[in-house]
């Protein structure tokens, strides 16, 4: 079994995935904030400290062989452009960094699916932070979602029939399928999936590689 660190433990993602992951047998340990360590699922161990301080945690990753990265901020939106820079390129720096410190064997990043015409800054700064995982010479698995549906993030549901349509028009066929949404559960899944099956190298998963 895989033992895992995770940073943004308690987001969106965070939670549901160390639930998998403690429910299959992985040990799992998740970085959060002084005062949030009740919002991590139980069976999970806190540590504390703060994704944009590196010595705030880099001594707390071993034993771990994995190191899950899933800080991010909420609901991206063109407005976020600074944010994504100083929050999520920043903390997947320091992340990668630190990972390659501790000797971590497998490095798991979910970035964004792209080439798009849409969110430009926010795919630069994912763009950017795969850079960085390369550049840390990692062995890694980078998730390329476009938007991942579940609790409180619904409202794409009503595009799904004009996705549906635009994946059968030739002309739209690739990006629609590149672009498409993903659940929470496929998502988890393919997460728990990168877990157990380590990558060599950098392995990207696209949206089609998360649904299988």
């Amino acid at each position: 079994m895989a033992n895992v660190f995770i940073t943004g433990a308690t987001g969106y993602l965070g939670r549901s995935l160390i639930t998998a992951l403690l429910a299959r047998g992985h040990q799992v340990r998740g970085l959060v904030r002084a005062g949030s360590e009740h919002k991590l699922p139980p069976g999970c161990k806190a540590v504390v400290g703060d994704a944009l301080d590196a010595a705030s945690y880099v001594q707390a990753i071993a034993p771990a062989d994995t190191l899950i990265h899933l800080v991010g901020v909420p609901h991206p939106s063109p407005s976020k452009a600074e944010q994504f820079q100083t929050i999520d390129l920043a903390s997947a720096r320091i992340a990668a960094s630190n990972a390659r410190a501790a000797g971590i064997k497998h490095f798991i990043y979910v970035s964004v699916a792209q080439p798009a015409p849409v969110m430009q800054s926010y795919i630069a700064a994912r763009a950017a932070a795969e850079q960085a995982i390369r550049e840390a010479g990692l062995n890694a698995t980078i998730l390329r979602p476009w938007y991942v549906l579940g609790p409180g993030h619904r409202w794409p549901y009503l595009f799904l029939p004009l996705v549906w349509l635009l994946e059968r028009l030739p002309t739209t066929r690739e990006t629609a399928r590149r672009l498409g949404f993903v659940t929470l559960a496929e998502m988890t899944a393919a997460l728990c999936r990168a877990v157990e099956t380590p990558a060599s190298g950098v392995r990207i998963l696209t949206v089609a590689e998360i649904k299988k």
